[in-house]
């Protein structure tokens, strides 16, 4: 399959950018709200939250639907921070490796992600980096909340191939959520799931797929 592979989809949350589900959790706690079953796991979504990254619920919506669920009166700046708590960063050495894959494949990215957390990675990138990763790295980037779609939903994929005109049996996507696969395979793309490690361990050192 590896030889050919000439266009790579990557997923960014997990896949690039670290993250931490607990640190949600955990940013709750500390701003008083112990009981999260009804609204907030990393194993499952509320309607809500998949509106928001759909980008069909603002940010203004989704803070007032927090402090809603939560009865607590939250400000703007301490939900971002709840939000945001799942980020952690962007080591060097993925961006430096994505810009050698990029010599030897077409890049893209397809995240869901919200417009809080969007707004939060690359203003932090950008002043880690001196540039834009999106720009720098990839091809094409693609947010679901300008999409108003969702992995794992077919038409994200197939919205991807259509504006990049991409064979899908030449094309592979990673994601460290196995279900988000689905929807790839379903439009013929190649799925790869990083269930540990991280890209590092993917590709050599000159940035082609590692066979295995």
């Amino acid at each position: 399959m590896t030889e050919k592979i000439k266009n790579i989809i990557f997923d960014f949350g997990g896949v690039i950018h670290d993250i931490r589900y607990e640190n949600v959790s955990e940013a709750f706690v500390r701003h008083g709200i112990t009981n999260l079953g009804t609204f907030y796991s990393k194993d499952f979504q509320t309607e809500e939250m998949d509106l928001f990254e759909k980008g069909l619920l603002s940010p203004a919506q989704y803070r007032d639907y927090i402090r809603h669920a939560t009865g607590r009166d939250l400000s703007d700046a301490d939900i971002d921070d709840i939000v945001n708590a799942i980020l952690i960063d962007v080591p060097a050495e993925r961006v430096e490796l994505l810009e050698r894959i990029r010599n030897h494949y077409h890049t893209y990215l397809f995240s869901n992600t919200n417009q809080i957390n969007y707004d939060c990675f690359t203003a932090r990138l950008q002043k880690k980096f001196g540039f834009d990763i999106f720009e720098r790295c990839f091809d094409a980037a693609y947010f679901s909340q300008f999409m108003h779609c969702r992995k794992p939903s077919p038409d994200g994929f197939r919205q991807i191939i259509a504006e990049q005109h991409l064979n899908p049996a030449e094309t592979l996507f990673i994601d460290d959520i196995a279900k988000n696969l689905d929807g790839a395979r379903a439009v013929g793309i190649h799925g790869l799931h990083l269930a540990s490690g991280t890209i590092l361990d993917l590709f050599d050192q000159e940035g082609l797929i590692q066979s295995k």
